[in-house]
């Protein structure tokens, strides 16, 4: 039974030979959406557009060989973690060594049997959904449940290069919850730990693109990651989060400015080249969350 598209795992078949594509597409179409490239460079292309699930590679082509396309995905953050299956005419033991080392996770020799691939394809995909488990959980915070520091930083690496390559922009927000030790102190922890949560899930539930992140930065500090958001939108997008958090009114008797929970916010943007990295677009940030901070608190700034 062929599932919804929206179900269907994504395969990129790598040949210049349309032949083989179209049996490999025989063998896998009623399972998986197939996309294919014939060459090297139209590849790589794909993979960035459209990031599928699995590649199925092969290695002798004209110019860019598998081996070569195999090497460029894995040296790429964006790309490293695709499986990539070779499938070729080159069955010396040699061969599959090179392809095993270069960072395939398996090799199959043509001519193909479909059978085979079917059931080496449902594996790996399988193992990857696995490891994409174990990675989502390494990656979110244990008390709000949403991304925590490891998964930002690596986020906001993974984006900052997305937006070198379109030539478009990245914007952040750090935002820190105000006089949060107080809060702590009058309340409690447990209270404080239910504060914590109320907030990242008004951040997070926010953040209505699934391009952006929100994620606890550490203690009462959280980061909201905007890809290809202007500065003057990533304004509209904090003021609009703050006010969210100030309508749950939490009651906050030991604020000196309010009787409810507040947030801070500092806002940033930065188009990024090879004289930047990601770091100067958090300390801008963390500049501004000060200067919000020292202003009286419970607002955004942002001076570009």
């Amino acid at each position: 039974m062929t599932l919804p598209a929206e179900h269907q795992a994504t395969l990129l078949v790598v040949d210049d030979m349309i032949e083989n594509i179209e049996i490999l597409n025989n063998a896998l179409f009623d399972r998986y959406r197939i996309l294919f490239a014939t060459n090297g460079p139209e590849a790589l292309t794909v993979v960035r557009e459209q990031s599928p699930d699995l590649i199925l590679l092969d290695v002798v082509m004209p110019g860019m060989n598998g081996y070569q396309v195999c090497e460029r995905l894995k040296q790429d953050p964006l790309t490293r973690e695709i499986p990539v299956i070779f499938v070729t005419a080159k069955d010396q033991e040699e061969d599959e060594e090179i392809g095993l080392r270069l960072g395939a996770v398996d090799y199959l020799t043509k001519p193909v049997r479909p059978g085979i691939v079917r059931l080496r394809v449902g594996i790996h995909l399988e193992l990857k959904r696995y490891r994409d488990y174990l990675a989502r959980l390494s990656m979110t915070d244990g008390l709000t449940g949403i991304a925590n520091r490891r998964r930002f930083d690596e986020f906001l690496e993974i984006q900052w290069l997305h937006v070198a390559r379109s030539r478009t922009v990245l914007s952040l927000i750090l935002a820190d919850v105000d006089h949060f030790k107080a809060y702590n102190d009058h309340y409690g922890h447990v209270a404080g730990d239910h504060c914590l949560q109320r907030v990242a899930t008004t951040l997070a539930s926010g953040l209505t693109r699934r391009t952006d992140l929100a994620a606890r930065y550490g203690g009462e500090e959280f980061a909201c990651v905007l890809l290809g958001t202007d500065h003057a939108d990533a304004l509209v997008v904090a003021e609009r989060l703050r006010r969210q958090v100030a309508s749950l009114r939490l009651d906050h008797a030991r604020s000196p400015e309010h009787s409810f929970v507040t947030v801070s916010m500092g806002v940033a943007t930065l188009e990024p080249d090879q004289h930047v990295d990601p770091q100067a677009l958090i300390e801008k940030a963390d500049q501004h969350l000060y200067q919000a901070k020292k202003m009286g608190r419970n607002r955004v700034v942002g001076n570009q």
